[in-house]
């Protein structure tokens, strides 16, 4: 099983704050709020800031791109990793969250052939 680095989420508990830091400082564009998490295009990898939820109130996080997110969370769980949030359905991906065994999270990601043509 093979994995990149296709994102990162960075997560606070202040995201307006953190949009405007990095938009100023870093020059990264920043998207209108859509379900409270903001697009972001660094000129790089992209990825996206939130508010951070009970379980990740603030940190980083990198989305990790998997061809079988099921799979993939097997194999991790077997090398010790717990999840912390279970496969979950958007409209062109499915999510994971996970803590790896020495306790970084991570983020899984499976595109989802239902909406490809």
């Amino acid at each position: 099983m093979k994995g990149k680095v296709i994102g990162f989420e960075l997560n606070s508990q202040d995201p307006a704050k953190a949009a405007s830091f990095y938009a100023n400082v870093f020059g990264w564009k920043i998207g209108e709020s859509n379900w409270g998490y903001h697009d972001v295009e660094t000129g790089g990898t992209d990825g996206g800031i939130s508010k951070g939820p009970h379980d990740f109130p603030h940190g980083t996080r990198i989305q990790i791109e998997v061809e079988d997110l099921d799979e993939a969370i097997q194999a991790a769980v077997a090398e010790g990793a717990v999840i912390v949030r279970g496969k979950m359905e958007f409209e062109s991906f499915y999510l994971a969250y996970l803590v790896d065994p020495v306790g970084i999270g991570i983020g899984l990601v499976q595109h989802s052939s239902k909406n490809q043509t």
